[in-house]
């Protein structure tokens, strides 16, 4: 198998050395100082064994033009939502016939509708997939859908420090237990993750945004660790009036969500004071992932007939937040 990592990040650079150090051939598509260090040096991993780290060392072959890679049997796309219309305009050499690509990435993308029902599935979502341009270059069909429950940091270009968690959701668009699935779960596994195959993907990917889509930008905006969020009785308040909203859109599309907002929050309040991934985005000075997270719940809404007026209020202000910053166009 033909492996390939497009985006040497923290979860991608997670995937690729784990990968790699199963003995599978990887390759990846990186840039700038990541590729010259993965080039030079390799790509190292950091992990916990007891109250030590071990680190190792793995080679890929990492380039910043695709065509240099040639045609894959598998593309793990582990890029930052902001950066897939650059993807879409790239990935081309990377897909043969019969090549699959596992979406690992935060939020809703392109492909969220294809396998759903027939009303929803004729949706293209302009949020994150502006004129077409995903879907054209990335057809839904050869889309394998992975939710993530892990973390991970990148401390130095192509330094992958693996953090708590190991868990992936694996699953076809359209449901069922197709051969390719199998064998990318087969692979996991193989490279050290604790993989559960998904008869819905969609409504795991939901879930995770349930949550993913309030906290992650009031951090931004804040500054303050989920811990400090919550135990804001004003702040949970909102969080929660927003969640009910993408509650009842998640109903009308057939994702409904057995768990209330107060449920959920005492979950994400075990997890203490950790940093949003947005928020360490806003600290670093990236462009910020609102439409993956945010802008696409409120465009759902309006296509469904859900009034949406809490979200919207939080995508404005985060959206101008982002503005005032340059990290979000």
């Amino acid at each position: 198998m033909r492996i390939c990592v497009y985006g040497l990040g923290a979860i991608g650079g997670l995937f690729a050395a784990r990968i790699a150090r199963t003995g599978r051939t990887v390759s990846a598509v990186a840039r700038g100082a990541t590729l010259e260090t993965a080039r030079r040096e390799g790509l190292a991993l950091i992990e916990r064994e007891g109250e030590r780290e071990r680190r190792s060392v793995v080679r890929v072959e990492a380039s910043d033009r695709p065509g240099d890679l040639g045609p894959q049997d598998l593309v793990i796309l582990t890029v930052k939502t902001t950066g897939l219309v650059e993807v879409a305009r790239e990935i081309a050499p990377l897909l043969g016939p019969e090549t699959v690509v596992l979406s690992a990435m935060n939020g809703l993308q392109w492909w969220f509708f294809h396998g759903m029902d027939a009303s929803l599935g004729a949706l293209r979502l302009e949020t994150v997939d502006p004129g077409g341009l995903l879907t054209a270059a990335i057809d839904p069909k050869r889309v394998v859908g992975c939710v993530t429950h892990l973390s991970s940091s990148s401390p130095a270009p192509a330094v992958i420090r693996h953090g708590t968690g190991e868990r992936l959701i694996v699953g076809e668009p359209g449901g069922g237990a197709a051969p390719r699935t199998r064998e990318i779960v087969e692979l996991l596994r193989a490279a050290g993750f604790e993989v559960e195959p998904s008869d819905r993907i969609q409504r795991d990917i939901w879930i995770k945004l349930w949550g993913n889509m309030t906290m992650n930008p009031v951090s931004a905006i804040t500054g303050a660790t989920a811990d400090r969020i919550l135990d804001d009785d004003l702040v949970r308040g909102y969080l929660s009036r927003c969640m009910v909203e993408a509650a009842r859109i998640g109903e009308r599309i057939g994702l409904p969500i057995a768990m209330s907002p107060d449920e959920r929050h005492a979950i994400t309040r075990k997890l203490g004071a950790f940093r949003t991934s947005m928020l360490q985005d806003a600290e670093a000075g990236r462009a910020l992932e609102l439409d993956a997270l945010v802008a696409v719940v409120v465009e759902i809404g309006r296509r469904v007939g859900v009034d949406t007026p809490a979200i919207e209020s939080l995508l404005g202000l985060s959206r101008l937040y982002a503005r005032v910053r340059r990290l979000y166009p």
